[in-house]
């Protein structure tokens, strides 16, 4: 599936369409350790943009995926979904992987517990979203899954913390930045932040790893903590959680894995 991913990548880049891989693929892309964080993918989670997405159907279409029209128009043109009958053999070549191979594609913004703008963001890197946006898509989850923290603690672990986006960085300014205007990001970003680090004292993690994760998320809090926040964030975070304050996902399956 990560040679799919990429394959689809370079195909849309040769029609001059932009895409990218979100999601527990394209962590795999930035990671170190292979074993750490390998595991099943049954699909592919992708970023496009909304004006390409007929471009992006095309493409799609050569590679024999069906766009499923109905997706586009039940979320409002803010997602896409193609399939086409699975083309993964079984290891022990019994039949193949799954009945069919899903392509989702989520249409200028990341949009799930929170929302992510990533429309002047897709350059960053030849075939992921940035991996700042890569762990700011994990970090916001309301109910992280077990592969989600899994998921973070491979970034935390594995990439350079900057004040820059760049290949195998993780932007904090840019992350502290999104979470000081949207309290309700900045509740769950802290929150899973802190749950990484407790899930890399209890994981097989050796000494350096875990200090890594260690360093990554005190710096990453602290800048979330001093970062400016206008009047509005502040008055927000007076309510606190007495208001809802993440978009309820009905399907988590939906969520990039």
């Amino acid at each position: 599936m990560a040679e799919e991913g990429r394959r689809l990548v370079e195909r849309a880049r040769e029609r001059g369409v932009t895409l990218r891989l979100i999601g527990g693929l394209a962590v795999l892309d930035h990671c170190v350790e292979l074993a750490f964080c390998g595991r099943d993918h049954s699909d592919l989670d992708m970023v496009g943009l909304s004006r390409q997405v007929n471009e992006l159907a095309e493409v799609l279409a050569h590679s024999g995926y069906a766009e499923r029209l109905h997706v586009r128009v039940a979320s409002t043109s803010s997602q896409a979904q193609f399939v086409r009958p699975c083309r993964h053999l079984r290891s022990d070549r019994a039949g193949t992987l799954h009945d069919d191979d899903h392509v989702d594609v989520f249409l200028d913004v990341f949009r799930m517990d929170h929302t992510i703008d990533l429309r002047r963001r897709l350059e960053l890197d030849p075939y992921t979203v940035s991996a700042s946006d890569l762990l700011l898509s994990k970090l916001q989850v309301f109910r992280a899954e077990p592969h989600d923290v899994r998921d973070m603690l491979t970034l935390l672990k594995d990439l350079e913390l900057a004040d820059d986006d760049g290949p195998g960085m993780l932007n904090v300014s840019y992350i502290a930045q999104a979470c000081a205007r949207d309290w309700g990001l900045f509740y769950d970003v802290s929150t899973n932040l802190r749950r990484s680090r407790e899930a890399a004292s209890e994981d097989s993690l050796d000494a350096g790893a875990r200090g890594r994760v260690d360093a990554a998320v005190a710096r990453l809090l602290r800048a979330l903590d001093e970062e400016p926040k206008p009047l509005s964030w502040r008055l927000r975070a007076k309510v606190g959680t007495r208001r809802p304050w993440h978009a309820e996902v009905e399907e988590q399956d939906g969520a990039p894995a």
